[in-house]
């Protein structure tokens, strides 16, 4: 039954080394101890702290990107947009270029085609010419009697020029 009701002998020991401890602990360990977790409790909030700069920060920095990103596209769809307007330009001064040289090429094969068929006309002319000079030449020489046998002859004459005419035209 000791244990249950201690004498006063081992009561006052007890609160001895009890104040003892009390005392040595409050003069050298709580100090310490309360410094360092006051020491660490800042730590934390300031890591708190800038966890929450940086997450803010961040945010920021993904609307700057975000904006960045959009002035991209529009600059990029400003440079296309451009892109096909300066090929829908050059496209259509190709094509009006193209359009003029064909005109004048038409006009220049009309000008060579009625060069060429007034060519051919003088050519007719000068042939019918020496023709009828040929023609009239045979008739005065030969003389003959009647209006009717000149006729006649005139008529063997330019049929044979006709042939002449057809035969040198195919070869």
């Amino acid at each position: 039954m000791e244990l249950l009701t201690p004498s006063i002998g081992l009561l006052f020991w007890m609160l001895i080394t009890f104040s003892v401890l009390m005392f040595l602990l409050a003069k050298f360990a709580w100090k310490p101890i309360l410094g360092m977790l006051n020491e660490r409790e800042k730590t934390i909030a300031d890591t708190l702290n800038e966890a929450n700069k940086a997450r803010a920060e961040m945010a920021s920095l993904t609307a700057k990107n975000e904006e960045l990103l959009n002035q991209a596209k529009e600059e990029r769809n400003l440079i296309l947009r451009e892109a096909r307007e300066a090929a829908e330009k050059v496209k259509s001064d190709i094509m009006a270029k193209a359009q003029k040289e064909a005109e004048e090429k038409l006009a220049q094969a009309l000008r060579e085609i009625e060069t060429q068929k007034k060519a051919a006309i003088v050519e007719v002319k000068n042939t019918v010419g020496l023709m009828a000079l040929d023609i009239a030449e045979k008739v005065i020489r030969k003389e003959l009697a009647g209006n009717k046998a000149q006729q006649d002859y005139v008529k063997i004459l330019a049929t044979e020029a006709e042939l002449s005419g057809v035969s040198a035209s195919s070869n």
